[in-house]
Order: structure tokens, then sequence, then C-alpha cells
């Protein structure tokens, strides 16, 4: 007997609804967060190269690498939100779009984040075995000096590991009974993206101090990941330090280079001036974007 699904026509427009959802979304996603972080650090040259963490400068080079590798990591989330999607429509996910409280969103963001920060640290660190780094993560360190487009610059092997976690993740809530809110999930991907580009803008946004309190501590800072680029045997979390503090592989001598960087916070009105432009550069970029997704009948949302 033939599978009708096979030749669904039903099947295959959702399929193709989907990918071109996913891949405007991941690369909307990718290209707002980068470009806004590569603007603010043009715009404001001066306060960006007081807080340099690396006195080697990113090549030509190095940004069409990065930016070429970052476009195929956009196909690949794609197919991830295809999969994801359509397990949905299959009733094997639980994956809800209508409102839910405050609360139970917050809630579900901080558990989403929690998780991802350790299949990242696991994941990395397993990714620096001698057996698989040629493979799977030597594309990455590539950029040795990081710049805001090195966040999707991946390998095609890493970059399916690291877009597996999204449907992995709600598979086993969905299996534990847990009905995950869209909207957790959307704020979520906004949260990783933009957090990667901030750990991998090689200028430290962190002011001075950040370390030395017990309240932020505990927080990933650019130099922490920076470290990990230019000496790659340290700092394999992503946007805690829990687990690199637990399994020794901090940096010991992070601190001491965070604070030879980090500067404290001045705003002056030059600087509130340029940043108030840069916003809106990029507040009218995602509302171009947006457009566009709309004629086409899409949502960023």
């Amino acid at each position: 007997m033939t599978n009708p699904t096979a030749t669904d026509p039903t099947l295959l427009a959702r399929i193709g609804d989907h990918m071109m959802w996913g891949i405007y979304l991941d690369f909307s996603r990718y290209i707002i967060a980068a470009g806004l972080m590569f603007a603010i650090l043009l715009v404001f040259k001066s306060w960006a190269n007081s807080r340099r963490i690396q006195e080697r400068r990113a090549k030509a080079t190095d940004y069409r690498r990065e930016l070429l590798s970052s476009l195929r990591t956009v196909f690949f989330f794609a197919v991830t939100t295809i999969s994801t999607m359509l397990l949905r429509d299959a009733g094997v996910i639980k994956l809800e779009l209508h409102e839910f409280s405050t609360w139970i969103l917050v809630a579900q963001i901080g558990v989403m984040v929690l998780v991802h920060d350790a299949y990242f640290y696991w994941l990395h660190r397993t990714m620096h075995h001698p057996k698989l780094f040629r493979t799977l993560h030597l594309h990455h360190h590539k950029s040795r000096t990081p710049t805001p487009f090195t966040a999707y610059s991946f390998s095609v092997g890493e970059a399916v590991l690291e877009a597996a976690f999204v449907p992995l993740f709600l598979l086993m809530t969905s299996l534990a009974g847990i009905a995950y809110a869209g909207m957790a999930v959307l704020f979520f991907i906004w949260i990783q993206i933009v957090r990667n580009v901030m750990q991998h803008a090689g200028v430290e946004l962190h002011p001075a101090g950040w370390v030395d309190s017990k309240w932020t501590d505990w927080i990933s800072t650019t130099t922490h990941h920076d470290l990990h680029h230019s000496e790659g045997r340290y700092n394999y979390g992503f946007y805690f330090t829990f687990w690199d503090r637990w399994m020794g592989t901090e940096h010991p001598e992070y601190k001491q280079r965070f604070r030879e960087v980090a500067k404290p916070v001045v705003v002056s009105r030059g600087l509130a001036e340029k940043l108030s432009i840069s916003v809106m550069a990029v507040l009218a970029t995602s509302a171009t974007l947006h457009s566009g997704l709309q004629t086409m009948g899409l949502s960023l949302i």
C-alpha cells in the first residue's frame, strides 16, 4: 500500500511553510543581533577599543568565513524548526500557542536556559575531545579573535548538534506531560542569540566589578568566552560560570584578565545620542524584516 503522506500536498505545504518560517526567523535573529552589536562597536569605536580583550584583530577573511558558514547554520536551524513543528502537528510535542501567565512564562524560560547551559557545557567539552575536535569544532575555533558574526560560525556537525537542543528539550518535557508555551520558546531563542553575540563581541561589555560581586559573578562575561577562543583549554560554559567552577575548567586568570579590560559604566550625552541612533537603525531593520514576513504570510512570532 502506498504511504499517502509521501505525496500529501498538505504535508508538503506545511513543510514548506515551516521551512520558510524557520529560515526567516533564524536569519532575522542572527542578522539583527550580530548586526546591531557590530554597528555599536563600529559607532562607539573609541569606547570599544578601550575595552578590547585581544590585541589581534579579525581579518576580512575571518568575517567572510563566519558569514558564509552562518548562512549554512541558519539552514540547519530551520530544519530543526520543521521537525519541531511537524512533531507538534502530530501531537508528539506539546507546544501551546495560547497565552500563559507571566509566572509560568518566566519559570519555563528559566528552566530552558538552565538546561541549555548544562547541554552546552557538556556538548562543548565533548567536542574538544581529540577524536572529535577536528570534525566538529575546529571550524568555530578558526575564529581565534571572535567577532559578533562568530556566533553562528559552525561546522555542519556542530550546527546540527546545537540546533537539536530545542526539539530534544521539548520532546523530553512533552514526555513528562509538560506543555511548553510557544512564547517561552521564542523568548529563549532570542536570549540565546543575544548572549551568543555578546560572548563573541571581542570587547568586554560587562562593567568593572562584575566578577567581584556575588550578585553577578555567576553570570558569564565576554572575557570568559574570549579566553576559550584564544587558549582553548578552559571556559566551556555559556550563560553561567557554574559548570566550569564545579568541573575545575575555569581559566585560572579569568578574573584578573577581566579586571584588566573592564571599565565602569559612564554614559555621556554623545554616547547616548549615538546609542539612540543605533537602536533606531536596528528597529527600522526589524520592522522591514517583519513587514517582509507578513507579506509572505509569516511572522517572527
